[in-house]
């Protein structure tokens, strides 16, 4: 009897690939590039399973020419770019990776704070060019992390662990989400607030939401016109959860001071993007998980759920539940 088929969108570590080949047939694109449409299509014919990545576009055109297809397994923690409706009327298995990126997200997260705040890329760059000749008391000063108060939104796991390291700063810890987490209230003093009070109390506003229909410009020019002159934003969320052109304006006219950016609605963001013309922007590129130790581990995590839903019709991390029942 012939193995399931399973095709990997992208090369992951040969630990990871060889737990795969104990059980199924393995196909893995190999190229340093997002699999081209055409191929994925192909493959997604002949696969029982596939291993994904978040630049996979997995819409109802893909699922509904799948015919064998029984699991996807993303290796992320959002899986928007998942039609997941259309997949559970398949009754395809869809599985993500929380909770082992939450660390490696939070340490990026902070840092790109950090770097926004106090203009270390800008500065980087002042002594490359050759521009530091002289010093003065107001050399790129920038703003105060320590004491400050820092407003995360979006209190998921990511948003708890840099919560924890704003601590570290004596930041006063203020939070918006969907449901109140009164135990991270009281580990980590952090006081609930509606969406525009955190906006016009907070110095950082941390934007840590999943991209769903409700998130989707969750901020947009009324809610950086609520923010302070001297406030910034950071989003390592999605691209989408923000008007860019409203962020472009808020940064040009001083409605906000500094953005540092993990994500953008384009990715990779061309390199004539707006933003990117700003020196009060600190651009990245949707790298919030990579360590080399995590995202090892978010490969095995991700080869184990594929495993389990194939071979067990189960998973500890199945985003579409009901398609057990």
């Amino acid at each position: 009897m012939a193995k399931p088929y399973v095709f990997v969108t992208r090369k992951i570590s040969e630990e990871s690939v060889e737990l795969l080949k104990n059980s199924f047939e393995v196909k893995v694109w190999e190229e340093d590039r997002v699999v081209p449409r055409e191929i994925l299509l192909e493959e997604a014919k002949k696969a029982d399973g596939l291993l994904i990545m978040l630049t996979d576009k997995i819409d109802s055109e893909l699922i509904n020419q799948a015919e064998n297809l029984k699991a996807i397994s993303t290796m992320a923690v959002g899986y928007d770019n998942i039609d997941l409706q259309s997949a559970t009327e398949k009754g395809i298995i869809v599985t993500n990776t929380p909770g082992v990126l939450s660390e490696a997200t939070a340490d990026l997260t902070f840092g790109l704070l950090m770097t926004t705040a106090r203009r270390i890329s800008e500065a980087n760059r002042y002594v490359l060019e050759g521009k530091w000749t002289k010093w003065s008391p107001m050399l790129m000063a920038g703003q105060d992390i320590y004491g400050a108060t820092i407003g995360i939104i979006g209190m998921g796991r990511i948003g708890e662990a840099v919560a924890k390291r704003a601590t570290g700063f004596d930041m006063k810890i203020l939070y918006h989400n969907r449901n109140r987490r009164p135990e991270v209230e009281k580990k980590l003093n952090a006081e609930y607030r509606s969406l525009d009070e955190l906006l016009k109390e907070s110095d950082f506003i941390v934007l840590l939401t999943p991209l769903t229909p409700e998130t989707t410009n969750l901020i947009g020019k009324r809610e950086f016109e609520l923010m302070k002159s001297s406030a910034v934003f950071i989003n390592v969320s999605r691209g989408a959860t923000v008007d860019e052109e409203a962020l472009y304006d808020a940064l040009i006219n001083k409605k906000i001071w500094a953005a540092g950016l993990d994500v953008f609605r384009q990715e990779p963001v061309p390199i004539d993007h707006p933003l990117l013309q700003l020196e009060n922007v600190v651009a990245i590129p949707h790298i919030g998980s990579a360590s080399i130790k995590t995202r090892k581990n978010m490969a095995i995590m991700a080869v184990n759920n594929l495993i389990d839903a194939l071979i067990k019709k189960e998973s500890p991390n199945i985003v579409n539940i009901e398609v057990l029942e």
